[in-house]
Order: structure tokens, then sequence, then C-alpha cells
């Protein structure tokens, strides 16, 4: 059988000579078949690698939105960690007041119900549906507390019952001693409530007072109590917990040093630890609380005095002390 070729023309560009190149048939359809093939090769490739990064994109938008939902699940949790601090507090606050009017019955168990705090392995959606329960449930048993009290509806038979457990400073001191002093004088910057963070600005509950104040100023014990700790604590950096007995503790944050260790006896106005900025802090600042039966209350409510007030008065106490001492022979 006869071959057939295809003929190539070659000029040669230096005598324009030209040449004849016979290609066999069969190589010109081996070229054209392996032309096609890479073609095929080439686009499936860059398929592949389109498909991979349509995949990545997807991943990188599901890993967001997941570290999204943590995010919100995490400020879930504070929320209702919040709920639960501010139903307690309520409900201690209306426990006291039940003890101050003598009410008892239903009023008291119902209050009892609402102080009652979330248990830390109970699920989500059940520690949020009790919380925002035992808030209203406080707020309407604080309001019916409120009412009553107004209108005279007194019970004279409620005994008030203290703290069923005995501190170490029950024992020593033979009972509570309220907390009446301020442990520094300096600027108020954050009250007892509601608040904005002063990290991500977002609305949240703050447990006690931050009195801003130079750092290393020293810090008085506002009554007599025992040294329950004195030691690290998170975002409070170091912490100092003084127990004055009948359910009454007073708590110190962001200190810069201690004065005292876990166990001593101290007495009002004595110098307990040094204002710092350890922990989760902005600046120099005192972070003080006082919980009853370790439920946060708003520490106004004891002190009998304003900074302004207590200042004066401890300077003219002071250039007092100072006038008696060059008196004496």
């Amino acid at each position: 059988m006869k071959k057939r070729f295809y003929i190539i023309f070659v000029a040669r560009e230096a005598d324009g000579r030209l040449r004849k190149v016979p290609v066999p048939l069969h190589y010109a359809y081996i070229f054209v078949a392996a032309a096609l093939v890479g073609a095929f090769t080439i686009a499936g490739m860059a398929g592949s690698y389109s498909r991979m990064l349509l995949k990545t994109a997807s991943f990188d938008q599901v890993r967001s939105q997941r570290e999204a939902l943590r995010k919100d699940y995490a400020k879930l949790e504070v929320q209702a960690h919040q709920k639960d601090v501010q139903a307690a507090s309520l409900g201690s606050l209306a426990t006291q007041i039940s003890a101050l009017y003598g009410f008892h019955g239903r009023t008291s168990k119902a209050v009892s119900t609402a102080a009652v705090p979330v248990l830390a392995n109970s699920s989500p959606d059940s520690s949020a549906g009790f919380s925002q329960q035992a808030y209203a449930r406080s707020l309407d048993q604080f309001a019916e507390l409120r009412t009553a009290a107004l209108v005279g509806h007194m019970e004279p038979q409620f005994t008030y019952q203290p703290h069923p457990f005995a501190t170490n400073a029950d024992t020593v001191l033979g009972g509570s001693a309220t907390p009446s002093l301020w442990p520094v004088t300096g600027r108020l910057t954050s009250s007892f409530g509601e608040r904005s963070d002063p990290f991500n600005g977002e609305g949240a509950f703050h447990a006690g007072l931050d009195i801003a104040t130079s750092y290393g100023t020293p810090i008085h014990a506002p009554a007599d109590g025992v040294i329950a700790k004195a030691g690290p604590a998170g975002g409070y950096g170091r912490e100092m917990i003084i127990d004055h007995g009948g359910g009454v503790t007073t708590v110190y944050g962001h200190l810069s040093a201690f004065a005292m260790i876990a166990g001593q006896l101290v007495r009002q106005g004595q110098i307990v630890g040094y204002v710092g900025s350890a922990g989760r802090s902005t600046g120099p600042h005192l972070h003080y609380e006082v919980r009853v039966n370790n439920m946060p209350v708003n520490p106004h409510k004891y002190l009998r005095e304003t900074m302004d007030q207590q200042e004066t008065r401890m300077a003219l106490a002071a250039s007092g002390a100072a006038g008696s001492s060059r008196g004496a022979p």
C-alpha cells in the first residue's frame, strides 16, 4: 500500500531556496491526538483547581460563621450569668426587707425560690429559662414587699433565721460587723448595677464599686473581720476577701500587694492591702464588693457617709492626733 504524506515546504532566508519535508500522515494523526489529550488534561486540571478554590472559600466562610456563633454563645452565657447574679441579689434584698418588716409565709418562700442560684452543670437553655423566671419572680416579690410595707400589712409572728453556716468570723467576732467605711477614697468610676463594659462597650452587670485612685494607695478594712482569702483570682488579679460574720463578706480586686494573709483577724480601719491594676483592669483602681450570703448587694446601703465626709473626718482626726502629740510634755 502506498504511503501518504503531507509535504511541508521550508524556505531558507539566506538564499530563498525551498526545501520539502515529507511528513507521514499517521504522524499528523498522532500530533492531533496528542494536542487533544493535552487540551483535555489542561482543562481538567483547571477545573479541579477552580473547585479547590471554591471549597477553600466555603471552608473559610464556615469557619468564620463558627467563630461568630462561638462568640455569640459566650455572650449569651455571660448574660445568663449576669441575670443569675441580678436575680440572686434582688432576692437577697427582698429577704432582708422581709426580715426588716416581719413578713413570712408565701412571700418568703417565693423570695427564697427566686434567690436560688443556677447550677453550674445545667444546660444553657434551662439556665437561661430559669434565669428569666427567677429574675421576673424576684421583681414581683420585691414590688409586693414594698407595697405591703407602704400600706403597713405586717405579720409580727415572723422570726428571722440567721444563715445556718457559721463562719470563723462569727466565732471570733461574736456576730456580724457592718462594712460602713469606704476602703479607699478617690473617684468613683463605676457604680453597682448595669453599666457599659470598659473593654467591649456592651451592657454588663457590675457587682460592686470601682474607685480610681493612685497606685499603691492603702486599702482600709471597712469593718472588723477575718481575712478569708488573699491570692490570685483571674479577672480580679490579686483578690482579698474579708469575712465580717453573719454571712457578710467584702471583696477587693486588682490589688498591687497584700498587707495581711488569710486567717488573720482585722479591725476596722486597719490596712489590708494596696491599690493596683492587676487582672482585667484599665488602670489603677479598687474593685469593691459587699456580699450577703455570697450574693452581691449595693455597698452604698452600708456606707454611713460620703467619701468626702470620710476624708474630711479622717483628716481632722489626724490633725487632732498630731496636735495632741505636740502638746504632750
